[in-house]
């Protein structure tokens, strides 16, 4: 647990004193999560093994600690990015990037952990995160429609064989409300009780406008809704890179093959794994979604691996023609392992 522990209280600790601070401390938490992140990843003797051996119970508070510390830091962006702090120009921005990288990477990437977890309190702590972002309605796209129908066409958020980002990203935005929102209802129609989980979504929105305008009047509320957009697009990404191209082959029955290893790319690389708490060891996840991070194995010889971290690949996909030349052919090399190993789907 250590390694998690240092990876992503580091930048908690680097954001804060650049907020409270600024100056050089702006600079030393936007160079944590990029540059820093970078070199370390490419230290291959400090991996961590592939196949861990046990749970580890530590994971479940670090956790906990993260989704709570989550939001006093967001109240700190706003407070840089709006001017209320005082901050010039070059600090607010460059905080402002540095801020959303963690939003992105690391609550983000804490959220999802904590909506998979059976405790109902823990699962509203990762909603009250995603909801913080304006991304609420993820919490019910994610485990009610992802996980179900993740590499086919019926998931919003599988990227299709050949399709860039910025086509990806605007179908996904939007399909993952609509199909979010359809099994929600679904659901409802059975045993109708309570709140609507959208309507607890847009009501968590609506309050941390409300915090934003209130820390930094009209400024305040477009900081969040900025910080928020750069948050959601390193999601969309994320969940672009971690599907591209993937696709389960239908049986005679019209009914997809079962999610398996060859269904989601991950990557090895320690460090930045540890930043985003093992969601790069994304097939596993599929396999076993309430597997807690820490315990999440990767098998390089039979789950698709990127030939860079998530950040770099992330970094790629904006870059749809060198996006293509490099993963094409990896899409394709995977989809004929996976019709030797399973030549009859279904």
């Amino acid at each position: 647990m250590t390694r998690f522990a240092i990876a992503t209280l580091t930048p908690v600790l680097l954001l804060a004193f650049a907020a409270l601070v600024g100056g050089g401390w702006v600079w030393a938490a936007l160079g944590y999560m990029t540059l820093l992140v970078f070199a370390l990843d490419q230290v291959r003797a400090w991996a961590a093994p592939t196949h861990p051996e046990a749970e580890f119970p530590a994971g479940t508070g670090l956790s906990v600690l993260l989704g709570l510390v989550h939001f006093p830091l967001l109240a700190l962006a706003i407070w840089l990015v709006s001017g209320a702090s005082g901050a010039g120009v070059a600090e607010r921005l460059g905080g402002f990037v540095a801020f959303s990288l963690f939003f992105g990477q690391v609550s983000n990437s804490n959220a999802h952990e904590l909506i998979h977890r059976s405790d109902r309190w823990l699962r509203r702590l990762g909603v009250a995160v995603y909801s913080s972002v304006l991304y609420g309605h993820h919490a019910s796209a994610h485990r009610l429609v992802h996980h179900v129908h993740v590499a086919t066409k019926h998931d919003p958020n599988s990227a299709r064989p050949g399709e860039h980002f910025y086509r990806y990203a605007w179908r996904a935005w939007r399909g993952e409300y609509r199909a979010g929102r359809r099994a929600e209802d679904a659901r409802r129609s059975f045993a109708a009780k309570g709140l609507h989980p959208f309507s607890t979504y847009w009501l968590w929105a609506l309050a941390t406008l409300f915090v934003a305008v209130l820390i930094g009047g009209l400024a305040g509320a477009v900081s969040l809704m900025a910080l928020a957009l750069y948050a959601q697009l390193q999601l969309l990404l994320s969940d672009y890179v971690q599907h591209y191209g993937l696709q389960r082959r239908m049986g005679t029955d019209g009914k997809p093959e079962p999610c398996g290893p060859a269904h989601s790319w991950n990557t090895p690389h320690w460090y930045s794994s540890a930043l985003m708490l093992n969601a790069p060891r994304h097939s596993d996840h599929h396999l076993r979604p309430s597997v807690a991070y820490p315990g999440l194995v990767l098998d390089e010889d039979a789950m698709p691996t990127l030939p860079h971290s998530l950040p770099v690949m992330a970094l790629l996909a904006l870059w749809p023609a060198r996006w293509r030349k490099v993963m094409d052919p990896r899409v394709t090399e995977w989809q004929q392992k996976a019709q030797i190993t399973h030549p009859a789907a279904m």
